[in-house]
Order: structure tokens, then sequence, then C-alpha cells
């Protein structure tokens, strides 16, 4: 160890270890410079409200309340069951959330380089020196030498971060990791949003094919009836005919309404992770209403919907990379240190003699290269440019799909109570024809015409309510989910409750802030 306490002791030793030591001081120092822009959200042009008409009216919803499972809002419980087993077995979703682990990894391994290395290197071997190997003095000749190579050395070395190429790719990876976090959630939210879509539309169906089955028993009936009046020969053979055409052309419609029953529940189906041969609803006639939505000011939407947060964490991603590409003007300082025992027997490894060290550092500056440093530098700012177009494009759609739902619940509103009147007026119509013709006083094509009519007017009425859920499920989406979660239906939550922004606008005006 005295050769140490040599070293340290001369001037010439301790002048080298004060350069050393204010060199590091620097490097610490200009570290936190960073070469590139420092990232800024743009603006966007945002509305300062929505087009509205009755009934609906602007909620306040706080974005810091929890984003519940939205779907519980349309109280039925298999499609509550049915997101649960979504959520938990989608591949799709298992992607996004492997890609998001990935993406947390990548933050790990780019901050690593913000802290030293330090290496421990082993070696035991024998070796044998060649004597033909090429001379380094004519006047000193080569020898054959075998002998034993013990080493053990610790190796320590930190790149000086004094351009910001570390701390550039650090904060890049951080946003991408954001990004993949966004994508989750925005995968989340359109995974549940699909999975309820296809599930209200094979209610829907359901729906359909009751009325069109129910419709098909009257017009049974009617044939019946018919053709014992044909049978006593009070009628033409041409009513029956015409009854029993009817009859068959309604009973296409059932293959019909069979077949596009079978697509939504196959969606179902892969959407929840199970084999479509292996899953199947049973058919059910249940009403479902649409939930309460609110509405807060345009600018909510930016700071709730996924995928204007991964849009905005793409900028800051690619806003990063410009800095790693400048970076690489700039000299890239890397301080080293290596200290050990090297010797040929193992007797003498740790004896004062065979101890080694070294300490310096190394400076690498790219002196030319063709331009691919700023064809870099250009690629990663055109790249950043890219995605402040997408987060443009991302925002203006979600706009657009918000109006889209408002727009559309509240003309859908007017239409399902046009549509319920039209069921009512035929109704009447058919047993007013019916009535009519039992009494000699209209032919039977009025009866056909009115049992077709009424067919009609249900089946629009049983679609005009699947396009209420529909549209209510897009608006949830446009907005980004739930704005806060369901609470159970008792007294000891109503306070809570109200001060959720569904409970809150369905209690100030029935159905103001609604399409129902």
């Amino acid at each position: 160890m005295r050769g140490a306490r040599t070293l340290s002791g001369t001037p010439a030793g301790r002048l080298r270890s004060l350069r050393l030591g204010v060199l590091a001081c620097a490097c610490a120092a200009l570290a936190a410079c960073a070469v590139g822009p420092d990232y800024r959200k743009p603006d966007v042009t945002v509305p300062v409200s929505w087009k509205v008409e009755a009934p609906w009216r602007e909620a306040q919803p706080g974005d810091a309340l929890d984003k519940g499972p939205w779907w519980k809002r349309f109280g039925d419980a298999e499609l509550d069951a049915l997101e649960d087993q979504a959520l938990a077995t989608n591949p799709t979703l298992a992607l996004a959330a492997a890609r998001l682990a990935q993406a947390r990894a990548l933050v790990g391994v780019n901050s690593a380089a913000l802290y030293p290395q330090v290496g421990l290197t082993a070696r035991d071997a024998r070796q044998r020196i060649s004597a033909n190997r090429p001379l380094t003095n004519y006047n000193s000749p080569n020898y054959a030498t075998t002998q034993n190579d013990y080493l053990l050395q610790f190796n320590a070395s930190y790149e000086a971060d004094l351009f910001g190429r570390v701390q550039r790719a650090v904060e890049g990876a951080q946003a991408a990791a954001q990004q993949s976090e966004a994508d989750l959630r925005n995968t989340r939210l359109l995974l549940t949003a699909d999975l309820a879509s296809n599930y209200f539309n094979l209610r829907a169906t359901d729906i359909e094919l009751d009325v069109v089955r129910r419709s098909i028993d009257w017009q049974r009936r009617a044939l019946d009836f018919v053709t014992a009046r044909h049978d006593l020969g009070a009628i033409p053979g041409i009513d029956v005919a015409q009854q029993r055409a009817l009859l068959e052309s309604t009973l296409t419609q059932v293959d019909l309404l069979q077949k596009q029953r079978a697509q939504y529940e196959h969606a179902v189906a892969a959407l929840i992770g199970q084999a479509a041969p292996n899953f199947s609803i049973a058919p059910a006639v249940q009403p479902i209403a649409p939930p309460a939505v609110p509405l807060g000011l345009p600018s909510d939407v930016l700071e709730r919907r996924p995928d204007v947060a991964a849009a905005e964490r793409a900028m800051a991603a690619a806003n990063a990379q410009i800095g790693v590409a400048k970076a690489a003007f700039f000299p890239s300082v890397t301080l080293g240190a290596a200290f050990g025992v090297d010797s040929n027997r193992s007797a003498a490894l740790f004896d004062a003699p065979s101890m080694l060290w070294s300490l310096g550092v190394t400076a690498v500056q790219t002196v030319f290269d063709g331009g691919r440093i700023r064809a870099n530098v250009d690629f990663a700012q055109a790249g950043y440019d890219a995605t402040v177009a997408s987060y443009r494009r991302v925002v203006l759609a979600a706009m657009q799909e918000v109006e889209d739902g408002i727009t559309g619940l509240a003309a859908l509103e007017r239409a399902s109570a046009q549509a319920q009147s039209a069921v009512d007026a035929a109704r009447q119509v058919r047993t007013m024809a019916a009535y009519r013709y039992e009494g000699g006083a209209s032919t039977f094509l009025d009866v056909i015409t009115a049992q077709q009519s009424l067919l009609a007017a249900e089946r629009q009425l049983a679609q005009v309510q699947g396009q209420r859920l529909q549209t209510a499920v897009f608006l949830v989406k446009a907005l980004g989910g739930d704005w806060c979660a369901p609470q159970a239906p008792d007294s000891s939550v109503q306070g809570s409750q109200a001060a959720c922004a569904f409970a809150a606008v369905a209690a100030g005006a029935g159905k103001a802030n609604t399409a129902p």
C-alpha cells in the first residue's frame, strides 16, 4: 500500500488529483444543461361551450373523481358480468398492459445511465506467449513465456451528461411510458364501449324478434280466421293467399334477425376472450334506459380522454428525441476508474507490488460524419411536428364525437316519443281494420296493410330504443368514461352520490342533461 501513499503524497499526484476533482465538479455542474427545446404543450383552439338543446344542461363534473365502471349506469347485471370478464381475459387489453410494462422497464434502462456503472473483473488463467510474435524493438528478441495470470479488478465508468443527452433520453422514456399508460386506459375504454355496443345491439335485436314473433302469432290467428271463413264460403280464396303470404314474409324476417343476433353474440364472445362456438347469451326482452350523462366544458374532454392524453404524451416523447439528436453535435465525456491486483502467483496477488489502478477522462467528438447528425436532428424535428399534427387531429375528433353524441341523443329522444305514438296509432288502425272487415265494411287488404304498418312501427320503435343506448355509450366514450364510481342505492351513500355529476344533474333537473 506504500505505492498508493507515494502517489498521493507527491506534488504531481496532488496536482493530478486536483485536476480530476475540478473536472468532475465541472461535469456535474454542466450535467443540468440539456440541449434541445424544452417541452411546451401546444395551444389548441377549444370552443367555450357545446351546442346543446333541451333537455340538455351543462353540469360541473369533477375530473378528480374516480372514472369508475360507467356501464353499471345502465343497470344490467348481465352486462356488468360480461364487462368484468372482458377486463380480466381480453387479449387486446393484456397486450396493452404488456406494452406498458415494457415502456416502464425502458424508463429504468435509460435512468440507469444517470449513475456510474461499476463492474468486477476476475481472471484465473495460464497462458503462453509466442516467441515468434512481432518485435517491439529489434535489439530485444522475444522469448516464449508460459505463466499464470491472476486478476481481481474493480471498474467504474460514468458518462458526464454535459449536454443533456441522457437527461433527454430519460424524459423521452418517461413520456413514452405515460403514453403507454394512456393507451392502456384508452384500450380499456374502447373495449368496454365496444362490448356494451354489441350487447345492446343484441338486446335490441331480441326486442325486434319479440315484436316479430308476436306479430306472427297475430297473423297466424288471422290466417285461421280467414281460412275458416273461406271454408264457409264467406270470403274468396285471395284473402287466404294474401294472409299466408304476409305470414311467410314475416317468418323470413325472423331468420334474418336471428342471423344478425348471432353475429353480435359472436362479437361479445371474442371481446370477453371466449371461443364463439362455446358461448351463448339467453334471449331477454327487458327495458334498458340510457343513464344521465353529464356535460362539462369542452376543455374537460382534453383532460379526461385517454386518447388525447396519449397523443399529448407522444409529443413530449418526440420533443425529447430532438434533444437526444442535438446532443450528438457535442463531445461525449466519460470518467473512468479502475483498481485491482494482478499477479502471476496467487500467493502474491494481494501484495503491494501487485496493485494496479487507473483514473482518467475520455472525450469523443465527431469531426465529420457526412451530415448524419444533422439528418437525425431533422428526422427528430419532423417526428415532433407529426405528433403535433396528430394531437390536433385527435382533439378535433374528440370535439366532433361529443357534439355528435349530444345532438344524436336529443334527436333520438324526440324520435322515440314519435315512434311510440306511431305504434299506438298503428294498433288502433289494425283493430279498426279488423272490425270493419268482420262487419263487411272493408276488404281484407286493409287488414293486411294495418298489420304491416303495425309491424313496421313496432320494429322502428325497437330500433330507436337500441340507437339511444348505442348513442349513450358513444357519448360516454367520447367524454372519456364515467365521472365517478357508481354508489349503492341506500341511504348511507346518498350524500356522496349527490356530489357526483350524474346524481347532481339528475337531482337538479329531472331529465336535464339527459337524453332519456
